[in-house]
């Protein structure tokens, strides 16, 4: 085998070594963990759900990190850089400690000739638990890759689990309806642990699941509840109460979905971990998490989201909607080619007006061409207009270049999408009206 010096070595080496992207299933993964020892002696919270995770593992972290605690969190996939995807205490990891993560898995799958294969997320996810494990830390929180039941980060026992909301994506494999989602989501559960459930309706799979295995089960709008108005918000449940609260710094009415269950994991884990109301009143204030509804400000303003389903971009489009008059919303759009994009086009396609559909770099992606051809099928807006372009940066540079400095360009579809726009770094746009 060739020398594997650097992280880009490592990641060019775990994409060649098994034959499909996605292989659901924990036995391999299981296998080489109990090889490199693979343990957590601290708490783990495991995060699963159809949106929200991202936003619910960042809030975790940022109140944990005021509380003082030591805290390390995995999240997929990554917008720019892969280190993005191991954070200690609130900062990316080096990649000189990823190699030597890799090298770990390495040995250990092809351990006395015995060789398992992994996927890229399976080998990936080893090497990031391995510095997890050697980094000290007070608290793990893990953000599931994909469903729950079979997902690779099952292999690990939650002492907390979420599950943030529940919607359709990704049905090809975790089945047609909010049922059969919800009950591989509701795998990661275990005996006599808290669940805590953010959706306000879950999927009855879900509750019959958390009866089934005995878990602690916390439901929003029943073991937990939210209040609020215009300028502050407040939490209750099961002993505990938070009045007077900021609204976190992510933006979006849903964010407030995800705080309430973040206050019910830490109620949950209160003996463990326990927290000051200081640190969760600096722990919303201080979140961050880039392309969560990230407005950022400039003529023309620029909004970037991950939004990828249908159940993401209608909230991205009541989010949007919430924002104001702006004269024209330019919307620069890359989507994967699973995606259900008839939904996604009617719920946000009446408050866009100029579309820049892209290209993305990766073979699943729907071609910019394709995405045109299928919004074109059910446009009903006579003065909407639309184009095509090879990437990101240069769909971007067109809406700025049709843009007036007080209208607004979204950027969405995927973090693809997103992370084409941020990997040079955060733009500050200028509209050219205002430059000559």
């Amino acid at each position: 085998m060739q020398a594997l010096n650097t992280l880009e070595d490592w990641l060019a080496h775990c994409e060649r070594l098994h034959p499909t992207g996605i292989d659901m299933g924990l036995e391999r993964v299981r296998a080489v963990a109990q090889r490199m020892a693979i343990r957590f002696d601290c708490p783990v919270i495991t995060v699963a759900g159809t949106n929200g995770k991202g936003s619910t593992c960042a809030m975790l972290e940022s109140i944990l990190g005021q509380a003082g605690y030591r805290t390390g969190l995995f999240t997929s996939p990554h917008l720019v850089h892969f280190e993005e995807r191991l954070r200690l205490l609130g900062q990316s990891v080096d990649a000189a400690d990823l190699v030597a993560g890799f090298a770990a898995v390495e040995r250990a799958r092809a351990l006395n000739g015995d060789v398992i294969s992994l996927s890229y997320f399976e080998f990936s996810m080893l090497a990031i638990f391995d510095v997890m494990m050697r980094s000290g830390l007070d608290v793990v929180i893990l953000e599931v890759g994909l469903g729950g039941r079979l997902d690779s980060t099952n292999i690990i026992d939650a002492d907390c689990a979420i599950i943030t909301s529940i919607d359709l994506d990704h049905m090809e494999i975790l089945g047609p309806d909010r049922e059969s989602i919800g009950r591989e989501k509701a795998g990661i559960m275990r005996t006599g642990k808290p669940v805590i459930v953010s959706d306000p309706m879950p999927p009855q799979s879900v509750l019959d699941r958390a009866l089934e295995v005995g878990a602690d089960l916390w439901r929003n709008g029943h073991d937990f509840n939210v209040a609020g108005d215009q300028q502050q918000w407040g939490w209750a449940g099961r002993g505990r109460r938070y009045s007077g609260l900021a609204y976190p710094a992510l933006r979006g009415a849903n964010q407030l979905v995800n705080a309430a269950g973040v206050l019910a994991a830490l109620t949950a884990l209160r003996e463990r971990l326990p927290v000051t109301a200081q640190a969760v009143r600096n722990g919303f204030a201080f979140v961050e998490l880039p392309g969560r509804f990230q407005i950022i400000p400039g003529q023309p303003t620029l909004v970037l989201d991950v939004a990828h389903n249908p159940h993401s971009v209608a909230a991205l489009a009541a989010n949007l909607d919430a924002m104001g008059y702006f004269p024209t919303t330019h919307a620069v759009f890359g989507a994967m080619a699973d995606k259900d994009l008839a939904p996604m086009f009617a719920k946000i396609s009446p408050v866009l007006d100029r579309w820049y559909f892209t290209d993305l770099p990766t073979a699943r992606a729907a071609r910019g061409g394709a995405l045109l051809a299928q919004w074109q099928a059910q446009n009903t807006r006579k003065d909407a207009r639309a184009s095509t372009h090879v990437d990101p940066m240069q769909a971007l540079q067109a809406a700025i270049a049709a843009a007036d400095p007080a209208d607004r360009i979204v950027v969405f579809g995927s973090f693809y999408t997103v992370g084409g726009i941020l990997s040079h770094g955060v733009p500050r746009l200028l509209a050219k009206h205002l430059n000559s």
